[in-house]
């Protein structure tokens, strides 16, 4: 029964896609197409966010990539550097202090992309990628580099956060009971 709808879906496919078809592979499972950008391997390594735990702006956006990426468990990790055992030897060698610059993200091919990129490549992989090929269209490029440079850059003091980073790692705020 699998085997005739897997059948029926490749001839299907055939019909409408023909360029995606793998010629290799006799109408069992169609190929996967150059610009979809995946293979078998990809989907298991799955996508490494960095993200700080601690950033309210940060963690709304990583709360709304969980949400959007629920049903495919293991495409999307996302890694919280904020977390007192985060060893940065383990995410290809990025530390704390560099994932605390900007965002950080490790793609399925274990390449770090950072900045802008990395939300391309985050955005690609919770099922955004139209949202991520328009920050890296070069005529909005410029726009979203500069425009993410200074949230980077300020990031720390809009959230309330500045004075709790100066030694190196950011500490929750403790709340004073006087």
């Amino acid at each position: 029964m699998f085997c005739k709808v897997r059948v029926g879906l490749a001839t299907a496919a055939s019909v409408r896609f023909p360029s995606c078809i793998n010629p290799t592979v006799k109408l069992v499972t169609p190929g996967f197409c150059r610009h979809q950008r995946r293979n078998l391997n990809s989907e298991s390594a799955g996508v490494r966010v960095l993200y700080d735990g601690l950033c309210p702006i940060c963690m709304t956006e990583i709360r709304f990539l969980q949400f959007l990426q629920r049903n495919q468990p293991g495409k999307v990790h996302f890694i919280d550097i904020s977390n007192p055992g985060y060893d940065g030897a383990k995410y290809n060698d990025v530390t704390y202090e560099m994932a605390m610059e900007e965002m950080t993200v490790i793609d399925e091919k274990d390449e770090v992309h950072r900045g802008v990129s990395a939300f391309a490549v985050m955005y690609g992989a919770v099922g955004l990628g139209w949202l991520g090929r328009f920050m890296m269209w070069s005529p909005v490029r410029p726009f979203m580099d500069k425009s993410y440079a200074i949230f980077a850059r300020n990031r720390l003091k809009w959230t309330g956060r500045a004075e709790n980073c100066t030694t190196g790692r950011c500490e929750k705020k403790s709340v004073d009971s006087s």
